[in-house]
């Protein structure tokens, strides 16, 4: 029998875990779990039942969950939780006396029971920070917990500190509902036609906004149906090229070769054809077809086959031609006027 795996997730916003439950019998959403990580034990809510088997992890298979979390469990970590400012001020004061530049310590998390405190620093450099002196200072602080130093990114910072978006929402996505950061390049920002100025693209992490990816597979799958700028299209009010390209509308700016002011008109992406395209079906409407094998086709092709060109005279012959003589009894033609010149 498979085994039933559940979705556990430690922080209000965080990464979603897998565990083996097959020990917890009926468990559900929502429920308080203790379970068996790398970092020793820890309280976390389950947060998915999963109804079908992932593949196996590669270090060698689930962890287990252990058993659900009690109404003393629960009261163990709010107790601790109390506790985790007044520790996060007293590693900031000792990293301070110990000169450390560059060295910013974000938050303090303790274990549900105490056993574990890990400060969460961040760098404002690449350099790697000697935190040797400061470990072992908070470990003789505080001599009960095991004590680790954890360095996170710029995103992760903006995540534990929360607050008001650059965006103006009172607070942030990373804060509110992303559990995961997704890889974000300025390519996502080019295919949106954002401004590239980077007050815009740009949040409070300093790093590019999280949002630029939340519509940018929508803008490459409507790009691909509209025509590119500077193509040569056909509209109901004549020929014209493309400006720009409204994707989410579904709507083309043209500039109509007919339009003498010179400003762009918006068209449906219904209402537009391609030059090219059309000047192919053109060229091939008036080229004879070739299917006219047994008869069937009008096309006048199989007519023009059976009729032989004239070939066009040498031009030896139409020099040696005698000229044309005057009609009798009638006026001289216009060009043998000359010809016959002083005759009467």
């Amino acid at each position: 029998m498979p085994p039933t795996i559940i979705g556990v997730r430690f922080t209000k916003t965080g990464k979603v875990y897998h565990f083996d439950g097959s020990s917890v019998a009926e468990i559900k959403v929502g429920e308080h779990v203790i379970v068996d990580t790398a970092r020793g034990k820890n309280l976390g809510e389950v947060a998915a039942v999963l109804t079908e088997t992932p593949p196996p992890p590669e270090e060698g298979g689930w962890r287990r969950i252990e058993r659900r979390a009690s109404p003393r469990d629960l009261l163990l970590k709010q107790s601790w939780q109390s506790k985790q400012t007044e520790a996060m001020i007293e590693c900031r004061t000792r990293a301070t006396e110990l000169g450390l530049q560059g060295v910013k310590v974000v938050a303090a998390e303790y274990n549900y029971d105490g056993s574990r405190l890990a400060f969460l620093f961040c760098t404002e450099t690449e350099d790697k920070a000697d935190l040797k002196t400061l470990k072992r200072d908070m470990q003789k602080k505080y001599s009960a917990p095991q004590i680790e130093l954890r360095q996170i990114g710029p995103r992760d910072v903006a995540k534990a500190i929360g607050g008001m978006g650059a965006c103006g929402l009172e607070t942030r996505c990373c804060s509110k509902f992303l559990a995961e950061f997704s890889p974000i390049s300025i390519k996502m920002a080019k295919e949106q036609g954002i401004s590239l100025t980077p007050t815009e693209i740009t949040g409070m992490c300093g790093r590019l906004r999280c949002c630029l990816v939340y519509e940018y597979e929508q803008y490459v799958a409507a790009r691909k149906e509209l025509p590119k700028r500077n193509k040569r299209v056909v509209t109901p009010r004549g020929e014209g090229k493309v400006t720009d390209v409204l994707p989410m509308s579904n709507t083309i700016m043209v500039l109509l070769d007919s339009d003498e002011r010179h400003f762009p008109v918006p068209f449906p992406r219904d209402e537009i054809q391609p030059w090219d395209e059309v000047e192919a079906l053109r060229r091939k409407s008036e080229a004879p077809c070739e299917k006219h094998e047994g008869g069937e086709c009008s096309c006048g092709a199989q007519k023009q086959e059976r009729e032989p060109k004239k070939e066009p005279q040498p031009r030896q012959e139409r020099e040696q031609r005698p000229a044309r003589e005057p009609r009798q009894g009638g006026r001289p033609r216009e060009r043998d006027r000359g010809r016959h010149k002083g005759t009467k």
